[in-house]
């Protein structure tokens, strides 16, 4: 088998020799993104991966948090949820983050994190691990694409291997066809707008692929 099909075709878990160590990394206010990072996590597990799914640390005020039911309600709800750490990111060979747009970029919760890899980045300890995003908004063109393309920048500094799940796979399309990275729209009432089952199988997908990915690089040392 050649060298960029191992890289970038089937993602069947077949032939996998060991578990690759997939850190499942997300922000979420509403809710949104942790569902993706759990379908995530599920999509993971099937390719034969060991995973974590860790929240990035809250950094709005408390007030904040308390003055949106919503906002308040998701946080009691995940409290148990580890925070992710840069040890966590040195750990994975694989890493999904789930993050939401703000204004067509990544929130701000997800770039005072990113702020803190500094050293592990200049260490190289960052490099040719397997990437992949995800994200939503409210609106079916509020910067979900932007969002994840400026949080590949980041990647591609790191040295890291962008495992974008483009067409590879019929759900791309069923799910709104964000090659991307998968992506969703949130109504007014916390809804996904677009099907949910199309939007579980594009997020498994692309978890399967970055679990791939990451499993290819693995087998080239």
């Amino acid at each position: 088998m050649g060298y960029l099909y191992r890289m970038f075709g089937n993602v069947s878990a077949k032939g996998m020799e060991n578990m690759t160590k997939t850190a499942i990394v997300y922000y979420s206010a509403g809710g949104t993104n942790y569902r993706l990072a759990k379908w995530a996590e599920e999509g993971a597990k099937a390719a034969g991966a060991e995973v974590k799914v860790l929240k990035i640390p809250e950094t709005a005020p408390q007030s904040a948090i308390d003055a949106n039911e919503g906002w308040k309600a998701h946080a009691q709800a995940t409290k148990n949820v580890p925070e992710v750490t840069p040890e966590d990111l040195e750990w994975a060979e694989a890493i999904i983050f789930s993050v939401p747009t703000r204004f067509g970029n990544i929130a701000s919760q997800v770039q005072s994190f990113i702020d803190t890899v500094g050293g592990l980045w200049a260490e190289g300890k960052l490099a040719n691990k397997a990437v992949s995003a995800m994200s939503s908004a409210q609106n079916p063109h509020g910067g979900q694409e932007a969002t994840i393309l400026s949080l590949y920048t980041t990647m591609y500094h790191w040295g890291a291997i962008v495992a974008a799940p483009g067409y590879t796979d019929p759900v791309i399309f069923s799910a709104g066809g964000n090659p991307y990275g998968t992506s969703v729209t949130v109504g007014q009432d916390g809804k996904m707008v677009e099907d949910e089952a199309a939007i579980k199988a594009a997020v498994a997908h692309q978890a399967k692929r970055t679990v791939s990915v990451a499993n290819a690089l693995k087998n080239l040392e």
